[in-house]
């Protein structure tokens, strides 16, 4: 079937659409009701159907005879470690170390907070929780105290999952400090907190709460996987970036399972046996998705990569990788490819390796500037496919549906809409708007399989956040347009469009012609307060090595750039110079706190930061 094909029948007929796709998967019970509707705002997928996340992704390939290929290969740079694990060694300590949990006391329903390093026993303690029916919460480790008291609090786990440390590039970072100090934060005690000792750090165990990793799995009995309904959670993950209380994404069961093995094919082109690199972090939703459960549902080879894109050790790290795995398929964020390509804008260091087992690379998690795309382009010779999607939707909004058909990629557009996802181009009343004009992008209800189910315990927010702006529709918070191909531009958040003397305009597109100066390795434009115009753009660019131009001739250069491009209309004047850019921790740029600072006003530095100290400097720049 065509991609028109696949997707007219999605919006048109999806209870037949998705009926057929869910018979990719193993059921317990196969579902009967694909799709219900009990009120304006609540649809269900395959609430009939009974499964078990964890058999799929592990016992069914023992039963299909897939035991000895590789599951798991655990890369470690910061250690020097690596490891193998098939699917037949995976499935035994996950179904072992699912024994413990059931020992200590943990079953159908309970949750689970994992706050760990990117290292094997996380893998295993999301498969574990699942194969008991219980819903984990992965927390993004060395997050501060605070921040994982206020997910205790929320999510009120039986349990906490954690190990002694983490590695980020040469510091050492002790988790069980942290893991007490939130413990003594929160309302909520958790029952036990169960510690996997590295070999880096030893942490003081509580006698009475706190037990030793290993030997619980060690004294454990296998058990088997607990069938669940589809409509039950598997887990909850919080949005980065939030303050307050926190906002946890619930994923049901059922419709996660069928998006995840439907995309890996739709939009990865993975096949069993393929080796897939999501390289991210498992407390990112990417991590979720395409580390941990599409992969290992659909027969892949899945990597977890311990380490960065640059200086572990160097700016070859990625490509040594690809070669040393054979990598089929990789998928990151463009700021990953921004951070090599400053470091090593020629490449050189992919003369040293062979990755010829490479088939495309695709990206996500931020707008992909045309600069990036053509420079892994020109570099690698291989497909360099954006696609769109949201810790919410779980998978991609918008792909090139390279599983039925690649399209021809177009630079700055994440290709088109995913079957089963109904996007719409919507003015500030929710009224259509016509091909090419840029306004809010919205989501036709029912959202497809795979999506948010809810807030944890917060529908009202659910429903506020996501459904009452746009009545009928999803409400993304992004802002793009679909030109008269169907080919649709997400140009960033809505808050992103600035207001200069009455036009709206994108500061993604501003961005856009910014980065494409030879001399810009990354760069972000915000829009602050003027007492003339309402905004104006300034923008913060980041050079690349060895570039050598002076501020005031780039300043210039840029300015004209913009005005070309773009038109006199767009007041673009001022571009500073900086060190680095402050982003969270899974690469996006902190835009909303560089215009506090900008505009002299009060602001909170994020939990996700990855390093503080770059506000103050930033800070000095805007005051002089």
């Amino acid at each position: 079937m065509s991609y028109r094909d696949e997707f007219r029948q999605s919006i048109h007929d999806p209870e037949t659409f998705w009926k057929d796709k869910a018979r990719l998967i193993d059921w317990h019970r196969p579902p009967e009701k694909i799709l219900t509707r009990t009120d304006e705002y609540t649809y269900t997928w395959f609430e009939d159907g009974e499964l078990n996340t964890c058999d799929l992704a592990l016992d069914a390939h023992l039963r299909n005879g897939r035991g000895e290929q590789t599951a798991l290969i655990y890369d470690s740079p910061v250690t020097g470690q690596q490891q193998k694990f098939s699917y037949t060694e995976l499935h035994a300590r996950v179904a072992r170390f699912a024994g413990a949990l059931q020992d200590r006391g943990v079953t159908k329903g309970d949750r689970v907070i994992i706050y760990m390093p990117m290292i094997p026993e996380a893998v295993m303690a999301m498969l574990a929780c699942a194969r008991l029916g219980a819903v984990h919460s992965v927390v993004f480790g060395g997050f501060a105290a605070h921040e994982l008291a206020v997910r205790i609090d929320d999510a009120t786990p039986k349990t906490i999952l954690t190990a002694s440390c983490g590695i980020e590039v040469q510091k050492v970072i002790p988790y069980k400090p942290l893991v007490d100090a939130a413990i003594d934060k929160a309302e909520h005690k958790p029952e036990c907190c169960i510690v996997l000792q590295r070999e880096q750090v030893a942490a003081d165990l509580k006698d009475g709460r706190d037990f030793d990793w290993s030997e619980l799995e060690a004294n454990a009995e296998s058990v088997d996987p607990v069938p669940v309904n589809a409509t039950d959670p598997l887990y909850i993950l919080y949005t980065s970036g939030t303050t307050g209380k926190p906002k946890g994404v619930v994923r049901d069961n059922g419709g996660h399972a069928v998006a995840m093995r439907y995309s890996m094919d739709l939009v990865y082109g993975a096949r069993p046996g393929d080796v897939f690199w999501a390289a991210s972090d498992v407390g990112w939703v990417v991590g979720h998705s395409y580390i941990v459960y599409g992969p290992l549902i659909t027969g892949c080879t899945t990597i977890l990569y311990e380490g960065k894109p640059v200086k572990t050790p160097d700016a070859g790290a990625f490509w040594r990788v690809v070669a040393d795995h054979k990598v089929n398929i990789l998928f990151t964020a463009p700021t990953a490819f921004r951070a090599v390509r400053k470091e090593d804008p020629e490449a050189d260091a992919l003369d040293r390796y062979d990755i010829s087992s490479l088939k495309r690379i695709l990206l996500a998690g931020e707008r992909l500037d045309p600069p990036t795309y053509d420079w892994l382009r020109d570099k690698t010779g291989l497909p360099i496919l954006d696609h769109w999607w949201q810790t919410e939707t779980g998978w991609a909004i918008c792909c090139n549906p390279v599983g039925i058909g690649m399209m021809q990629p177009k630079p700055g557009s994440a290709t088109a809409p995913s079957p089963g996802y109904d996007v719409q181009i919507l003015d500030v009343d929710g009224s259509p708007m016509r091909r090419g004009d840029q306004g809010q992008v919205a989501i036709r209800l029912p959202l497809p399989p795979g999506c948010l189910s809810g807030i944890w315990g917060d529908r009202s927010r659910f429903i506020k956040t996501y459904l009452e702006p746009l009545p009928g529709y999803y409400h993304s918070g992004d802002g793009g347009y679909i030109d008269d191909e169907g080919y649709v531009f997400i140009m960033g958040r809505t808050d992103d469009v600035i207001n200069v003397a009455g036009h709206r305009l994108s500061t993604g597109e501003m961005e856009e012609v910014v980065a494409s100066h030879p001399a810009v390795a990354e760069c972000c434009v915000i829009g602050v307060h003027d007492e003339l115009k309402g905004q104006l753009p300034i923008g913060l660019v980041l050079l690349k090595d060895g570039a050598t131009i002076e501020h005031d001739e780039l300043e210039d250069e840029l300015v004209e750039m913009v005005r070309e491009h773009i038109g006199a209309v767009a007041c673009f004047r001022r571009a500073m110079i900086v060190d680095r850019l402050p982003k969270t921790r899974s690469g996006k740029i902190l835009r909303r706190v560089l215009r506090s600072i900008a505009d002299g006003e009060k602001y909170s530095v994020p939990s996700t930061i990855d390093d503080p100290t770059i506000l103050d400097d930033i800070k000095d720049r805007f005051r002089h």
